[in-house]
């Protein structure tokens, strides 16, 4: 018996050829309600080497905290293009960016509100389920936030986008796998 892994027990590097046509880095159309961000970063391993061959997939609320297609109102008054959902894979220096709003307050645990956030989902060679986690807008209410109060206090800065000081309307938010800023990640 062998306990080497398998091409059929690995996710990589072979994903990305049949997950191309899903990539899109633009999450919400230029017309879509809500105020406008390009986030961008780095998904970089343990030494803070990038990570070229990763996959992540983002899930979010639109401006009014709805997610598509889960509310029937939801549907009423929006711009088609926005379907909440987006996937974008990582370049040679493990970097990524996309375009997308701000979305609005959505229900959580108990019906309290979170805190403005993405759904993120990290895919890459060598995992064998993906990584899920999330990207906080800065000055959101965080302390609010009931998902956000279950990470310790000195861990939740991993999961805080930054705004960029040379460019408006642009986040930095890095994906760090291991080390000092490892990202937190939820066991779900």
């Amino acid at each position: 018996m062998s306990l080497q892994a398998t091409t059929w027990q690995t996710v990589g590097p072979y994903f990305h050829i049949g997950l191309v046509h899903l990539d899109s880095n633009r999450i919400a159309a230029p017309d879509q309600n809500g105020e406008h961000f390009t986030i961008t970063g780095r998904v970089l391993d343990g030494i803070g080497q990038p990570i070229p061959d990763a996959v992540i997939e983002i899930w979010q609320a639109d401006a009014n905290g709805e997610y598509p297609g889960v509310n029937a109102s939801s549907a009423a008054g929006k711009a088609p293009a926005f379907n909440g959902f987006g996937r974008i894979p990582t370049d040679d220096d493990g970097r990524f960016f996309f375009t997308t709003i701000r979305p609005g307050p959505a229900p959580g645990p108990q019906g309290a509100l979170q805190s403005p956030h993405l759904a993120v989902r990290l895919m890459m060679r060598g995992l064998l389920r993906g990584l899920v986690t999330r990207m906080y807008f800065p000055a959101a209410s965080l302390d609010a936030d009931p998902v956000l109060q279950l990470v310790p206090e000195q861990r939740r800065a991993t999961l805080i986008a930054t705004l960029d000081p040379d460019r408006d309307a642009t986040l930095i938010w890095n994906i760090e796998m291991q080390g000092e800023r490892e990202t937190v990640f939820f066991d779900c």
